[in-house]
């Protein structure tokens, strides 16, 4: 039978004991308004840093000649990043039918939309003035790798917006015949949504054709970000190995901030029942795997360069190994590498706390990561320049607190509005999980092989047991 010929879980069926999914979205808790008291003082700040950089142009920050990438594109490179934990993880698994992906999907999409929008909001900090961005429609050549990267994130977040609404609709019905809150916007997002098997059917092969598509938008996003260091001839930066590399990161830092979500998510709404102790396993594993391939990566490409000991190359490989910035280099080692490794190469310690631990060094490893490949080469130019150091300043912090404050509040709000858990995800995987996974080992199993004409008994040709065997 196949999946659409099932009972499917409709939107006029009581909820049952899945009403702790839609308790955050109809229920009030005081400390939802504090959390929001304390992320918008954190916007306020950055709004403030903005303001006064937009007044007083680049020279509030610590970029100068000829450091002229800063905080900025570290911190484009890094949400761009972590954008990945969403549809390119939550593709990867409906496509493999894995069935723990039910409860953590939605949490990872949305990371993937709201991050998006703060990579590209980071640019234009960066332009100094906002105007300069139309520069990039209006005078764009196709030969820069730069429009290259405009395009490829616009496709990427037009396609990640599609593929969080479209499984977001189910649930939206369900909030609009099961509560009373926000009936008007539920029943305008719903789209007329009445759970028939032909509304299941589409959503399905919608679902299928985004799952196709969007792995490879992912991947070529962050092959293309590469690609705007790895077209110039700048040192560390003129290497093939960039395109690959990023992507590597792109999910490691991608995996370790969804965990981190989870955890969050699961302790405020008390969602233990459905983010459970095998998910974090399951991700920790997966998690140990890119702490593994992020290694192999670093330690390939310091390893050609030095190897190759060009001077201007070397001058920068210096600077992160025994340098200005070798505290910088080595943090981020010890938060990528070797603390990961130790937590998450042990069962014991792959536990809830054991994965959020390891998660949280990744996410500090990560961005120092984007800073090591950033600043170092900018600081030490190819050309006969004078050598340059840069230090963020207070404008360039506050901006960044500015960043993971709005962005968190809305991650909040969205908990606020819709379920962060997908409702008719689980209720279709408890009605029919175990019918499709055993279709699913029939499949793959061996046939079973016809006894030949004149074969004694019932259990086919008979076999001698071994010595010492049972008889």
């Amino acid at each position: 039978m196949s999946s659409h010929e099932r009972p499917m879980p409709k939107p006029t069926d009581p909820l049952g004991q899945d009403w702790a999914l839609v308790n955050p979205v109809i229920q009030s808790n005081p400390r939802f308004w504090i959390v929001v008291g304390v992320l918008l003082a954190g916007i306020g700040l950055g709004v403030a840093a903005y303001v006064h950089q937009v007044r007083n142009g680049l020279g509030v920050t610590g970029m100068n000649r000829p450091v002229y990438w800063g905080i900025y594109i570290i911190n484009f490179v890094f949400f761009i990043g972590i954008s990945h934990a969403g549809t390119l993880i939550s593709a990867i698994l409906r496509l493999a039918q894995a069935e723990w992906r039910r409860a953590i999907t939605r949490s990872a999409e949305v990371i993937t939309v709201m991050v998006i929008v703060f990579g590209v909001g980071n640019v234009i900090f960066d332009l100094g003035r906002p105007d300069r961005l139309l520069y990039v429609i209006q005078h764009g050549r196709l030969q820069s790798p730069l429009l290259w990267d405009v395009c490829s994130i616009t496709v990427y977040l037009m396609c990640s917006s599609i593929y969080l609404y479209l499984p977001l609709i189910p649930d939206i019905a369900i909030l609009r015949d099961q509560t009373t809150k926000r009936r008007w916007l539920y029943r305008t997002l719903a789209l007329g949504w009445q759970g028939t098997p032909k509304q299941y059917r589409i959503l399905e092969r919608a679902l299928g054709f985004l799952m196709i598509i969007v792995i490879p938008i992912a991947v070529s996003v962050h092959t293309v970000v590469s690609f705007v260091f790895a077209m110039t001839v700048q040192p560390m930066w003129h290497a093939a190995i960039f395109g690959p590399y990023f992507v590597v990161g792109a999910i490691f830092s991608g995996i370790a901030a969804l965990i981190i979500a989870m955890a969050i998510i699961r302790w405020a709404y008390h969602l233990e029942g459905y983010l459970k102790q095998i998910h974090f396993n399951y991700l920790g594993k997966l998690l140990f795997v890119m702490t593994l391939l992020w290694f192999y990566f670093t330690f390939a490409e310091y390893l050609t360069t030095w190897y190759g000991s060009e001077p201007v190359h070397m001058t920068v490989w210096w600077a992160k190994i025994s340098g200005d910035y070798s505290v910088h280099f080595w943090t981020m080692v010890l938060c990528c590498f070797v603390v990961p490794f130790a937590i998450l190469s042990r069962s014991q310690t792959r536990t809830v706390a054991g994965t959020v631990i390891a998660s949280a060094f990744i996410t500090v490893g990560m961005w120092l990561e984007r800073f090591i490949i950033v600043v170092p080469t900018v600081s030490n130019p190819r050309l006969p320049l004078d050598r340059g150091y840069y230090s963020p300043t207070w404008v360039e912090w506050s901006i960044l607190i500015g960043c993971f404050s709005c962005f968190i509040l809305l991650y909040v709000l969205f908990t606020r509005f819709f379920p962060i858990v997908s409702i008719w995800e689980i209720q279709e995987g408890r009605m029919n999980a175990k019918e499709e996974l055993a279709e699913r080992v029939d499949v793959y199993l061996p046939d079973p092989v016809p006894q030949s004409a004149g074969t004694e008994g019932t259990h086919g040709p008979s076999m001698p047991a071994p010595e010492g065997g049972l008889a």
